[in-house]
């Protein structure tokens, strides 16, 4: 699970020197412009910052010598991208568009901006299409099994669980986009978009790249991807699906082509605790109230936008295997799961998702 800020202002400043600002200092010295010359023309500007408990990254394929005032106005229009969604969108900042609608204590609708209407309407479709897996009230259940800043030590009581259920629902909150508002079927309910305001990110990340004029680019935040046109060797952003593995093994499972895509990926092999010898996932069932206890691994998503790919990672993995690859491929969509079967992993890939890899060079 990734390290939360604290509440305290005074702590919370010093939290953000230590977590990003001497890291930034070190990785803007080294690659604020990195390129290469290997026979062509075409060069690399890597960038990178933080954003939303993580970071933001980004690679822009020019051709010549890239500027320093180009680097400078990818850095600035990179930064106001995310920061406007995390603005919009973060539970931490008291002061942001959601956290107002949070503490908006009344059914009366409450007037929100393109933005956040925009990821609202999203997060209302795939929970529709995915039957409730996917549900953007699911953070006080998620609190109180311990993955939420109040860190509870103890399992909640089954009466616990039915009250806090009474709170959570995709139908709890109501999307008017004739008016641009939204409002709660009760005044207690709460709202937390991490499971897509990254991949939004992504996203707005891509159209500031657009509107400077980019064409070949691939833009990050905390792992969800999405890409444009070519690298700078003349083929497809080519992306790794992490292996699931516990602790710091990391390595590459498969690795996927973007062409004009974007991906994101789902998983609970980090998230985790253990209660009484037994691992419970991050990943709770907002049908149930309670963690996922399915074998899914990791879900990995290939759509249009990372907005997109980012819901539906997270619902899949919910709904797991079964229930999960069925719809997949009954709709079309591209995605890979990997599936625990004992030590090992068994991958599931739906029709697109095999025609996707088909097509690498």
């Amino acid at each position: 699970m990734r390290p939360q800020p604290p509440e305290d202002p005074r702590e919370y400043r010093t939290w953000v020197i230590r977590r990003f600002a001497l890291p930034a200092v070190f990785v803007i010295a080294l690659f604020v412009v990195l390129w290469w010359r290997a026979g062509t023309d075409r060069q690399l500007i890597a960038l990178s910052g933080p954003t939303m408990g993580t970071s933001w990254s980004l690679k822009v394929v020019v051709e010549g010598s890239p500027e320093p005032a180009a680097a400078k106005a990818l850095q600035a229009a990179a930064a106001k991208a995310v920061d406007a969604v995390n603005a919009s969108m973060s539970t931490y900042k008291k002061d942001s568009e959601l956290s107002l609608f949070n503490q908006h204590a009344s059914s009366d609708p409450f007037k929100v901006s393109d933005m956040l209407l925009e990821v609202l309407l999203e997060a209302r479709a795939t929970a529709e299409v995915s039957g409730g897996a996917f549900d953007v009230t699911v953070g006080p259940l998620v609190n109180a099994w311990g993955f939420g800043p109040d860190k509870e030590l103890d399992p909640p009581s089954d009466l616990k669980l039915e009250k806090l259920r009474k709170r959570v629902g995709a139908d709890k909150v109501s999307v008017d986009q004739a008016t641009s508002s939204v409002s709660k079927k009760r005044p207690d309910v709460y709202v937390d978009l991490s499971a897509i305001a990254k991949g939004y990110g992504v996203d707005r990340m891509a159209a500031a790249l657009d509107g400077l004029g980019y064409t070949d680019f691939m833009v990050e935040i905390g792992g969800e991807v999405r890409a444009k046109g070519r690298n700078r060797s003349g083929a497809p952003w080519r992306i790794g699906v992490e292996q699931p593995a516990d602790g710091q093994n990391r390595r590459v499972h498969t690795v996927v082509p973007l062409d004009n895509k974007a991906m994101a990926t789902s998983g609970d092999y980090r998230n985790y605790i253990e209660r009484d010898g037994k691992r419970l996932s991050h990943t709770i069932d907002p049908r149930t109230g309670r963690p996922i206890e399915h074998k899914a691994a990791s879900v990995t998503v290939v759509a249009d936008t990372c907005m997109t790919a980012d819901a539906l990672a997270t619902a899949l993995n919910v709904m797991g295997p079964e229930a999960g690859m069925k719809l997949a491929d009954a709709k079309g969509w591209a995605v890979l799961m990997l599936v625990r079967e004992g030590e090992a992993f068994v991958e599931r890939r739906t029709k697109a998702f095999e025609t996707l890899v088909a097509s690498q060079p």
